[in-house]
């Protein structure tokens, strides 16, 4: 059974829930972002077991068909910012996600703006400042390396896009003492 799961935004989430399931009893077929494969097929009791099991991690059962493809939209995303050399990307954003996913994406978009109260748009802004700021923090590529990495047409753009999103320059926020990251589960 594909079990869907929200709130998985890295390898070590894939292997908490993994190690969460084998622990309840579970064989363990597939971890992704966002889902897990799971043997023999749980019980509606034993799914309220794996529910309250994984809370306790940060993480959550999803049911919802639409729950199920916001998520899936948001497992993309952190997928492709976070994972990926963005320079490398010649397609857009919105034709990356509906081929991923199989969808239409203005129905996509509809969908995820509906329940998220954000755009994909600045829900994927907000996941690039985030690794922009982690990139800034290590302090091992300077601006220029960092825009380019980023798929950002210049290190102008991207000090504009920043400031708007933080507040603060990307050389400002390097130099300030109290950084403020977010956790990638919650953008």
């Amino acid at each position: 059974m594909l079990i869907h799961i929200k709130n998985m935004v890295c390898d070590r989430c894939k292997m908490i829930v993994g190690q969460q399931l084998e622990s309840l009893g579970f064989t363990v077929k597939l971890v992704a972002l966002g889902q897990a494969e799971v043997t023999p097929e749980p019980t509606e009791e034993q799914l309220q077991m794996i529910a309250a099991n994984l809370k306790v991690s940060g993480f959550e059962l999803i049911s919802k068909e639409m729950d199920k493809t916001v998520e899936a939209i948001k497992n993309v995303v952190v997928e492709l910012v976070h994972h990926s050399d963005l320079s490398e990307i010649k397609v857009s954003y919105s034709d990356l996600i509906a081929s991923k996913l199989g969808k239409d994406y203005a129905h996509l978009s509809r969908l995820f703006s509906n329940s998220q109260d954000t755009t994909i748009e600045r829900f994927i802004i907000g996941q690039k400042v985030e690794k922009i700021k982690e990139l800034l923090e290590y302090g091992e590529l300077n601006l220029n390396e960092i825009a380019y990495q980023m798929g950002y047409s210049s290190s102008a753009h991207l000090s504009a896009q920043f400031k708007s999103i933080t507040g603060l320059t990307p050389s400002q926020y390097k130099t300030n003492k109290f950084k403020s990251r977010k956790s990638l589960d919650r953008l």
